[in-house]
């Protein structure tokens, strides 16, 4: 049997090198993005919908390098039984947490919006609604200079977009996502229990 000659090997290793980073989200085109997202096969069986508002290429390019992280913050949400969970935070592992918690919503101009560095958020309303307001970040005015130990700013902002939470949708904010969560819906002020899944971004 001949042995292959050393640019033979170069060839195939360069073929090699190109069909797999062809297969990485960053390369994939709008469409195979779109179709990956609304496949919803990242969410292993959970049983809930990722927003139309989610960052979807950016989502799948996190998701293709740190696959593990994200398998395990679905599978929490999957198994998790939130209606008795006792609030507050939950370990997680691999520096990845998950707080719990139960708040009246409230109205538009109380609340700033906020921005993250270092975690990536699921948001998930598990029971009651709310109103979510979203914005790139680079619209937000800071107002509050970012605070490395609880990785958050905030500020405020003039155009945003409106999104409806309740049980059964799913939000994915990343750090050039800035938000503005817990906002009423309508004209009472409800009781909403929140989970916010804190995914690192490294």
């Amino acid at each position: 049997m001949k042995f292959l000659s050393t640019t033979s090997k170069l060839f195939i290793l360069l073929v090699f090198t190109q069909c797999q980073s062809s297969s990485h989200p960053a390369k994939w085109s709008d469409q195979k993005v779109n179709e990956w997202f609304e496949s919803g096969q990242y969410l292993n069986g959970l049983q809930m919908t990722a927003d139309p508002s989610v960052d979807r290429r950016s989502f799948a390019r996190h998701y293709y390098e740190h696959k593990e992280t994200w398998d395990k913050a679905f599978a929490f949400l999957k198994n998790a039984d939130f209606a008795n969970m006792n609030l507050g935070r939950v370990e997680l592992g691999d520096n990845m947490y998950a707080t719990v918690s139960e708040y009246l919503t409230k109205d538009r101009e109380n609340v700033l919006f906020e921005a993250h560095q270092k975690y990536i958020d699921i948001q998930y309303v598990a029971s009651g609604n709310e109103l979510i307001d979203v914005a790139p970040l680079k619209n937000m005015t800071v107002t509050k200079p970012y605070d490395s130990e609880n990785d958050i700013t905030f500020g405020t902002v003039t155009g945003f977009s409106e999104l409806k939470a309740s049980s059964g949708r799913l939000f994915i904010f990343f750090p050039a996502d800035a938000h503005r969560p817990g906002l009423k819906n309508g004209n009472s002020n409800v009781l909403v229990r929140k989970v916010v899944v804190k995914v690192p971004v490294e």
